[in-house]
């Protein structure tokens, strides 16, 4: 009875841990088994213009944000950037979507220790930057910004 007992007790201890040993373990070959393949990560901000300046953001863009970009690009910081544009379906939605993309989440470690440096080549001091940014301000109403990370399906 002892004997049988302790195989009970044996039994209920290990058994959540091979579940989980198994939940979390790779295939036989050693890989992942997700769905998916991971991707480049993109850093995606969602901006609503105000009423009739969306020509008078995407001017401000064409200045700033491209020659920075295409600068951080050039240096290998990203690996691209795009801007998406459409219609909100609502007062509340979007009608700009601002997206880089960098190679892996590690490419976002001491980010702005690579891009400042840009920042203030291309543009100028803060204080240039920050009158800038009240500029922009003006023109566009910032939604979220999110981190994703691209996945392709296996």
């Amino acid at each position: 009875m002892k004997k049988l007992h302790l195989i009970i007790i044996a039994t209920v201890s290990l058994a959540p841990i091979c579940l989980c040993s198994a939940q979390t373990s790779s295939s036989a070959s050693g890989g992942s088994t997700a769905p998916y393949n991971e991707g480049p990560v993109w850093d995606v901000t969602l901006v609503r213009t105000h009423a009739g300046m969306t020509d008078d953001y995407l001017k401000n863009l064409a200045g700033a944000y491209k020659t920075t970009s295409e600068e951080a690009k050039k240096q290998g910081i990203i690996m691209d950037y795009k801007i998406l544009m459409g219609d909100a379906s609502n007062k509340d939605d979007f009608d700009l979507m601002l997206m880089v993309q960098y190679k892996n989440m590690a490419a976002l470690d001491g980010l702005r220790d690579k891009t400042d440096p840009i920042a203030r080549k291309l543009i100028g001091s803060e204080d240039v930057m920050r009158q800038a940014a009240v500029k922009r301000g003006e023109t566009r109403d910032i939604l979220g910004t999110k981190t994703l990370r691209e996945v392709t399906l296996k």
